[in-house]
């Protein structure tokens, strides 16, 4: 079983449009970076002035399509195994999603049915990635665009199930749970009740927006109070080893991505 890691602090997801950006900030304590946006052999400048600094560099795949139900493509995980050698990186991390079947890829991350079945391929997939990768692997929620009917688990549950039988640590993106309570009626509080603590990686924060009474987490506008107030209750809970602030679009200047950045720390703080 992969131990918790230990404390990273208060990070950012790396972006080329924020790589300056990014060297400026104050109190980057590590970054997560797109595996799939890599290449081995040919990383970033950028990228390698940070991980020679010392800051830790996690690849972060979104393309593993671990849950679903065909045969896991074991070429993307040797290729995120790769990317993790080169940055030197603790763990390796994809989502808990598939994103294939019958031959066509979604361009989203798409829910798993929780039942006892989906379960049994998502653990198999993850195994084998494990052996692969060959560091801690982590597995993040995902804002879901719906829930399949006949689910023989909760959502924690289906995570605790998870990691006990893989040893694979959880990231938990906390606007996805907001997301999900807004736009499907789930009880993020529940939710934060019930899942393994002992198993959390680190944490994502994100921004969004509503329009039309649907939740979007756009990951292109400021963290709303709401999911703040979110985070805040986790802390209540556990104190999370790492907190990760995501902006994909719409890059604000940097005076307003510190801000958020100290709002994080705040939100942690004992």
């Amino acid at each position: 079983m992969a131990d918790r890691p230990a404390h990273l602090g208060i990070g950012i997801g790396w972006r080329h449009e924020l790589d300056l950006s990014i060297a400026r900030l104050p109190g980057v304590d590590w970054v997560e970076v797109v595996a799939e946006n890599l290449h081995a052999g040919h990383l970033p400048e950028t990228l390698v002035a940070l991980r020679d600094k010392g800051i830790p560099v996690l690849p972060h795949a979104v393309s593993l399509s671990l849950g679903g139900a065909e045969p896991l493509d074991t070429v993307r995980v040797e290729r995120l195994a790769e990317i993790t050698r080169e940055l030197g990186a603790p763990m390796a991390s994809d989502h808990v999603c598939f994103v294939r079947a019958g031959g066509l890829d979604s361009g989203h991350l798409m829910p798993l049915p929780r039942t006892r079945e989906a379960l049994d391929v998502l653990v198999d997939n993850v195994k084998l990635t494990q052996s692969i990768v060959d560091v801690p692997f982590a597995l993040e929620n995902i804002a879901a665009v719906l829930e399949w009917p006949d689910a023989e688990f909760t959502e924690s549950e289906f995570l605790r199930e998870l990691t006990e039988r893989t040893g694979c640590l959880l990231i938990i993106d906390v606007a996805n749970l907001y997301a999900n309570a807004r736009n499907l009626g789930t009880d993020a509080e529940r939710f934060l009740d019930e899942i393994p603590w002992e198993r959390l990686a680190y944490t994502h924060m994100a921004g969004g927006v509503e329009r039309d009474g649907v939740y979007h987490d756009t990951h292109a506008h400021p963290v709303v109070p709401e999911v703040l107030d979110l985070l805040r209750e986790l802390r209540r809970r556990t104190e999370p080893p790492g907190v990760l602030l995501e902006r994909d679009d719409d890059y604000p200047p940097d005076s307003e991505l510190a801000a958020e950045l100290a709002a994080l720390r705040e939100a942690v703080s004992p």
